[in-house]
């Protein structure tokens, strides 16, 4: 933990707070989470990766610690029933320490079992939250019953962080930044996708567990796949571009970065990666509050229509290749989503506290994020212009083909495609660029 002791308390205050709140709506006594437990793979003796339950790390800077569990009674202090077996085949977690210790309630158990004589006793009273696995053994009454009511009302409010939670998140953006750095150098060294992606994981200090989600790492026309994964060993003769869509973890908060890189004689792909670069530069400037996210996502059509035209890979005006769905041939995705706890983060789409849906614009059906952004919002600007071949060929299909000089389709269509993303913060002011504030103190 970085931040002071001070913003952390204000912090749970307000967990607390909203906690007491969701509690009365759903006519509850207790909140109670689990951190979650291993997944034992299917005809296997092996775990996958550890996941756990952000609802625990909201309050907690836990993150690999299965088996325990949080409670939380309005007008008490919160009270941890902390897992430390008595295991030699494994890495035992440590006796808790730091920052946060002193404003819990800190029970130790050796066996998952034992977290019963520190729960709630009756089971009907509590919100229970987590995966239907982490009901504790022989003990089925106690087992999460996730609460409509009460995940509405935290999931809701969760979109406001406090400022204990844009440290953490500052946090992740520098190491992150940090690694899209060396992740460079990589590229310009002539590195392999594979080899690019463990200069970013020593850099970041993470391996690919650790990461709040898989590296896209794409060169040439690998771009033009918008979660590609799948990490090519050997490096291409000689790369044209670079596509690097990454983030970093810190005390569970997550960064969320993307960069596209043009090899040094890639002239007019460069101009192009600019031209989008300064046009998402705009976009993230829109980022403030009583702005309805859904109308910045149809400016970013408008604004990456211009660039196409300028560049001239389209013969329409821009008001005409958004109208008639050209544009989401360049531009397939969403302009980004919610972002902290996890990348993408929840209620990007509640209507209130109470629940509901704020529909998603006709014809945009991938966009994560339908709110006003509101003082406390954190957002990714993500605009991307690719060329994919099964999109240009249903737009041909579609009698648009007119639309499009060809030519210049395939004059770029070698180098994949260009997206460049950052994490911005809401205030009631001008916006804070987290993932710029970071790249220029690196």
């Amino acid at each position: 933990m970085t931040s002071s002791t001070s913003a952390y308390a204000d912090h749970l205050a307000t967990l607390q707070a909203r906690t007491a709140t969701a509690l009365e709506r759903g006519g509850f006594d207790h909140l109670v989470v689990a951190s979650g437990t291993p997944h034992t793979q299917l005809f296997d003796d092996r775990d996958y990766p550890y996941a756990v339950n952000p609802q625990f790390k909201h309050w907690l800077p836990l993150t690999r610690h299965p088996g325990s569990w949080l409670v939380v009674t309005p007008g008490a202090r919160p009270k941890l029933v902390y897992l430390q077996p008595r295991d030699y085949w494994h890495v035992v977690p440590e006796a808790p320490a730091g920052e946060w210790v002193s404003h819990f309630d800190i029970a130790v158990i050796r066996t998952p079992e034992e977290a019963m004589q520190h729960l709630p006793k009756n089971a009907q009273r509590c919100a229970i939250l987590g995966e239907a696995q982490s009901a504790l053994g022989k003990y089925a009454a106690f087992k999460p019953n996730n609460p409509q009511p009460v995940l509405d009302y935290l999931d809701y409010h969760r979109a406001y962080k406090t400022p204990y939670e844009i440290a953490m998140l500052r946090q992740a953006t520098r190491r992150g930044v940090r690694a899209h750095r060396a992740a460079e150098r990589a590229f310009r060294a002539g590195a392999s996708e594979f080899g690019i992606h463990l200069a970013y994981c020593q850099a970041a200090g993470q391996d690919a567990t650790e990461l709040p989600y898989s590296n896209i790492v794409a060169l040439d026309t690998h771009g033009a796949v918008l979660h590609y994964t799948e990490l090519d060993r050997i490096p291409p003769k000689a790369a044209r571009s670079f596509l690097i869509d990454a983030g970093a973890s810190h005390a569970g908060y997550a960064c969320d970065i993307t960069r596209t890189h043009a090899h040094a004689d890639a002239g007019e792909f460069q101009a192009l990666i600019d031209a989008v670069d300064a046009a998402q530069q705009r976009m993230c400037d829109q980022v403030r509050a009583g702005v309805d996210y859904r109308q910045l996502h149809l400016d970013a059509h408008l604004a990456l229509a211009g660039v196409l035209r300028d560049a001239g890979v389209i013969t329409v005006s821009p008001e005409e290749a958004v109208a008639t769905g050209v544009s989401s041939a360049f531009f397939p995705h969403g302009i980004g989503h919610g972002i902290g706890l996890q990348v993408h983060d929840v209620a990007g789409f509640a209507a209130s506290d109470r629940g509901g849906t704020i529909a998603k614009p006709d014809g945009h059906p991938y966009l994560r994020l339908t709110r006003t952004l509101e003082p406390g919002f954190v957002v990714t600007i993500e605009p991307g212009l690719y060329f994919i071949d099964m999109l240009l060929e249903d737009l041909r299909a579609a009698g648009r083909g007119a639309s499009v000089e060809w030519d210049r389709v395939e004059a770029f269509r070698p180098y994949g495609g260009i997206r460049i993303e950052d994490d911005v913060v809401c205030t009631d002011g001008d916006p804070v660029n987290l993932t710029r504030e970071a790249f220029a103190a690196e």
